[in-house]
């Protein structure tokens, strides 16, 4: 396969709200953006989203030369693509689209660019299966918002090269962000099967009486949540341990925890149920708006990497690798 070009332009594909976070993010770290989007309203409704994230996003790393003034916008895929050292597609959830878009953006973009899709859910070796080029193929599925959170779960297809992999580890660090390598390919990745795990739990809950909604969100932001924040469970459970760390904790609280798997519970999800969420969620955000929350939850996460970034050296970081000079407009 070609050597990949160094990432100087990046093409969006699909102006969602990752799509619209995506550039975001691209912009602040320095680097020239095209986004595309059929829908009739993309382009002002991706300038608006970019222009209300930006000061939270340049809060956590704002690169020499960023400015808004490098988006541009078209609703014509190839050109959006053709000059693009990287293309970050965030098209809707549906196979058959995939496979086709990424055909699309295979035979239009430069052949030593990457071609990285955001899917949460479908692989890449499906994604993948019509492309000419699929060496330079790869999920690279952020968690949201990607100009906030530095999560990115990276895999490979079945013809994905290792080389594409490695490249895409490399760069999505160089930009910020904390990129994760799964060594094997499964519907819905990592995190979203971990967050899906955890919500069947409080959804069982909530059912039972247990809790209301309210309480079953400060169960967990106020206790676990607020440790996930600063360390994952392995690490959390070798301190749990004391002072004999993991191994004590294997071989005197793991038999306890999973023998409690057992209890745990698998929601009838009825319309009622639904209902209930729904109301409780209403009567907690107290009025504020869909908008307000994001941008409350987003101040809150700057400043949780700000401090993680003063106390965790193996952070994502906000050094931005420079886009080199090049000819050429």
């Amino acid at each position: 396969m070609n050597a990949h070009r160094p990432v100087h332009r990046v093409a969006i594909v699909g102006t969602g709200t990752i799509g619209a976070s995506w550039a975001t993010h691209y912009l602040v770290r320095g680097f020239d953006v095209t986004a595309t989007d059929p829908a009739p309203t993309a382009e002002t409704a991706l300038r608006s989203y970019v222009e209300a994230a930006w000061d939270a996003a340049a809060s956590i790393g704002l690169a020499a030369g960023a400015s808004l003034d490098r988006l541009g916008f078209t609703a014509d895929l190839r050109q959006a693509v053709a000059d693009a050292d990287l293309v970050q597609e965030n098209a809707p959830e549906r196979p058959e689209l995939k496979v086709k878009l990424f055909a699309d953006i295979d035979d239009a973009s430069p052949p030593d660019a990457i071609i990285a899709s955001s899917s949460s859910g479908i692989t890449m070796s499906v994604i993948q299966a019509e492309c000419r080029r699929p060496e330079r193929t790869v999920i690279g599925h952020p968690f949201n918002p990607p100009h906030i959170v530095p999560l990115v779960e990276v895999v490979g297809g079945t013809r994905t090269a290792p080389e594409t992999i490695q490249d895409v580890m490399t760069f999505y660090a160089s930009i910020g962000k904390k990129p994760i390598r799964l060594r094997k390919e499964l519907p819905g990745h990592v995190a979203n099967r971990i967050q899906a795990a955890l919500y069947r739990e409080v959804v069982y809950l909530v059912q039972e009486g247990v809790l209301d909604v309210a309480d079953s969100d400060d169960a967990v932001s106020w206790g676990p949540g607020l440790r996930w924040g600063v360390m994952g469970p392995h690490l959390l459970w070798h301190l749990g341990g004391g002072e004999g760390g993991i191994q004590h904790f294997m071989e005197t609280l793991m038999p306890r925890m999973v023998a409690s798997w057992q209890d745990l519970g698998t929601p009838e999800f009825t319309p009622e149920l639904a209902k209930t969420i729904v109301d409780g969620v209403l009567e907690e955000a107290n009025g504020h708006s869909v908008a307000e929350l994001a941008a409350r939850r987003d101040a809150m996460l700057a400043a949780l990497l700000a401090v993680r970034a003063g106390h965790d050296a193996s952070g994502p970081t906000n050094a931005t690798a420079e886009p080199e000079a090049r000819e050429g407009p």
